[in-house]
């Protein structure tokens, strides 16, 4: 049983195939989103079908695997059963790869005024949010009301925020000051903010410098060390600093899926389940979780790897790689090295 459709599912089920087994992958979308391209979509430069695909047809030449549209609501590791909406189903293995939603750190009334970007219905609705802004602004006739609409804050200086801050600044600059009469599009405030000293974190500082320079360059006001601490509609707070924005769109952080609270296992800050060296949770060897929803260590480091689409895919080939051996085989030779991230670059 695989519960999720992302890179780290679908490279388990493509490591179980033509084997004995009967494989089940579970999703409560029936499609696969290419995630490191939404924010594509949000900004309009490309269509929802241009970074989806359609699970069944992934997984189309798998006869022995099943896709089912479900939604699920727990885990019951004593009993081995996945459980959904609708009932429950058995499991011999089971590999958790849900993923993750966005975190509001408490605030979470914060999300109807300040979208995340994790889904391609978050992706159309900040792309709605966007273009209605300047529709808007084009008829607005009050100038403090029009600065307003058009001041966009993106909260979060990780890649989603950079690429999202980027996006909206090119596109109205470059793009749509010949669609408006009345107004001027390459006005539009793009203002970034960023908890910490420097965007990008993850990423080298040179790069993070660098990033930052061509942001500033194209337009966008990059404030660090900058904690938002209230979203309305009419903007954002930053301790005793407001700023009107009517757009408000979050990238600051993110928590994993509910359902590895339910395995009864260790999480971290985040909610991911703390998984051992063969990404199983201890405990239940034949649970693994992978992907974003997953916390693991390597031996020697000081932080767990990050939620990239690399590390997913790299896990859900090793799970994978471990049950197909032990049901064809009945041991696993790779369970007995612990997992190994090779990283090909960002």
């Amino acid at each position: 049983m695989i519960i999720g459709g992302g890179f780290a599912g679908l490279a388990a089920a493509k490591q179980l195939r033509d084997i004995d087994a009967d494989v089940a992958l579970l999703d409560r979308q029936n499609h696969h989103v290419f995630q490191p391209l939404l924010y594509q979509v949000a900004t309009a430069s490309l269509s929802p079908a241009s970074i989806a695909a359609p699970i069944r047809s992934t997984l189309a030449g798998q006869s022995d695997c099943q896709v089912a549209l479900a939604n699920v609501v727990g885990i019951d590791t004593e009993r081995s059963r996945v459980l959904v909406e609708e009932g429950s189903a058995p499991y011999d293995y089971l590999i958790l790869a849900a993923g993750v939603r966005h975190d509001y750190f408490g605030n979470d009334h914060w999300e109807t005024v300040a979208p995340g970007l994790k889904t391609i219905e978050d992706a159309t609705e900040i792309r709605r949010r966007m273009l209605l802004a300047f529709e808007s602004a084009e008829h607005e006739g009050d100038d403090d009301a029009r600065r307003a609409v058009l001041t966009f804050v993106v909260v979060g200086g990780g890649p989603t925020g950079v690429e999202l801050a980027g996006a909206i600044k090119s596109i109205a600059s470059k793009t749509l000051p010949r669609e408006y009469r009345n107004i001027d599009t390459s006005t539009a405030r793009i203002v970034l903010y960023e908890g910490g000293p420097r965007v990008l974190p993850s990423f080298p500082e040179e790069l993070s410098r660098r990033a930052e320079r061509d942001l500033i360059k194209l337009g966008v006001e990059v404030e660090l060390n900058s904690r938002v601490t209230a979203i309305d509609a009419s903007g954002v707070t930053l301790g005793d600093k407001f700023v009107p924005a009517a757009n408000v769109f979050w990238a600051a952080g993110v928590s994993a899926t509910p359902l590895t609270k339910t395995l009864g296992c260790e999480t971290d800050r985040a909610g991911r389940a703390v998984v051992g060296p063969d990404l199983s949770v201890p405990g239940s060897p034949n649970v693994f979780v992978i992907g974003d929803a997953a916390s693991f260590t390597p031996e020697g480091s000081k932080s767990p790897l990050p939620g990239v689409a690399q590390v997913a895919m790299q896990m859900g080939a090793y799970a994978g790689r471990v049950i197909r051996e032990e049901i064809t085989g009945g041991t696993s030779t790779t369970r007995q090295k612990p997992f190994r991230y090779r990283d090909k670059g960002s």
